[in-house]
């Protein structure tokens, strides 16, 4: 095609690989074909795996998954693959931008006995609570229908639906187009959700609730939220013993991811929630949002929810979730300072404030 290579590893006007032609061998002074390296690439070879991972090699009976599997690990001190997660057609979260913004989840909690705000919302005076979280800055809206405070009855499928997909209805009806969550560990409900008009889902068990979630995810092929936690509302408190709480939540969320990988979801549509409040002592959480630095990164975005959580109340002394704006603005700082991409709030319009803040400080200013 007339290209002439004017540097080493330098720009080209065109670079054109093609890996494969069917099962065809070709070998021209010009073109050949399988490329001569591309078993010797993870980066060639594991997007060719994800679209087809037991096609074999031209002339061979090896599958591409076999030689993927052979090449070695890379160094430790090799930084990982970037992973960006497209919440929606204008939402792009990228984790390797060291001047990204936080993005704010607002909270829409469709639930009679949630911990903070119960029964506020219902479907009468929902395009209103949505349009005044718009307006005070919100990136996206989780919807949820079942609470998983510590505790929580579990409330059951068709109940769950009853209270999310008109919910989700509505706003889009109301001609919103902001990213929706919904907040649910069900396959069902993460279904209907998605057809309903939702974008993502935000699963607290991170799929370990209901078997059929990640596979569901996976064929809806959207983004999800994997969060930490132990057990059930019921019995999560109970399953809060780590020898390094750090050390041990990051573990168990790369094994979420490897189920979910092999589960067919993309790494670019998975999001990570250490899951403060959930599973966690007191000291626990707090030692989260001091080192969570230590935690984020890895090419994928993370999720924070410290907003009204008992701990908050503990540290601050104020027993009434809905009074715990202080202590929520000062956790919230410290997440974006430890690399949190989006932090899930009740306060929009004042954490809205503090993220910028937080982001000026630590990610640097432009203006």
């Amino acid at each position: 095609m007339g290209r002439v290579k004017t540097m080493e590893n330098g720009p080209r006007t065109i670079d054109l690989d093609i890996l494969l032609y069917d099962a065809s061998t070709i070998c021209t002074p010009i073109l050949t074909i399988p490329h001569d390296s591309m078993l010797e690439r993870e980066f060639v070879l594991r997007p060719l795996c994800d679209i087809a991972p037991n096609l074999a090699y031209p002339n061979t009976y090896i599958a591409f998954k076999h030689f993927l599997s052979a090449i070695p690990p890379p160094p430790p001190c090799t930084p990982p693959l970037r992973t960006f997660v497209q919440i929606s057609p204008t939402i792009t979260l990228d984790p390797s931008n060291p001047k990204r913004d936080t993005l704010i989840m607002a909270v829409l909690n469709l639930t009679p006995d949630s911990f903070s705000d119960g029964g506020k919302y219902t479907i009468a005076n929902l395009l209103t609570t949505v349009e005044s979280f718009i307006s005070a800055g919100a990136d996206m809206i989780d919807v949820g229908g079942q609470s998983t405070r510590p505790g929580a009855r579990d409330i059951g499928e068709e109940e769950e639906l009853h209270r999310v997909i008109p919910a989700i209805r509505a706003i889009r009806a109301g001609g919103h187009t902001i990213p929706i969550s919904v907040d649910t560990f069900r396959a069902g409900v993460a279904r209907q959700s998605i057809e309903a008009g939702a974008n993502f889902i935000n699963d607290i068990s991170a799929g370990l609730m209901d078997s059929a979630m990640l596979s569901t995810v996976a064929e809806l092929n959207v983004p999800i939220v994997l969060m930490h936690t132990r057990g059930t509302p019921e019995t999560m408190n109970s399953l809060a013993s780590y020898g390094d709480v750090i050390v041990d939540v990051k573990r168990e969320l790369e094994e979420r991811v490897r189920a979910a990988e092999e589960a067919g979801i993309r790494r670019w549509n998975i999001l990570l929630d250490p899951g403060l409040g959930f599973a966690k002592t007191m000291g626990q959480n707090l030692d989260i949002i001091k080192r969570l630095g230590e935690m984020t990164g890895g090419g994928f975005p993370w999720v924070l929810g410290p907003s009204r959580k008992r701990f908050v109340g503990t540290a601050t002394g104020v027993l009434r979730a809905a009074e715990r704006q202080w202590g929520t603005a000062a956790a919230v700082a410290a997440c974006v300072a430890g690399g949190a991409d989006v932090v899930r709030v009740h306060d929009v319009a004042e954490m809205k404030k503090v993220v910028d803040m937080a982001v000026a400080i630590w990610r640097g200013f432009e203006g």
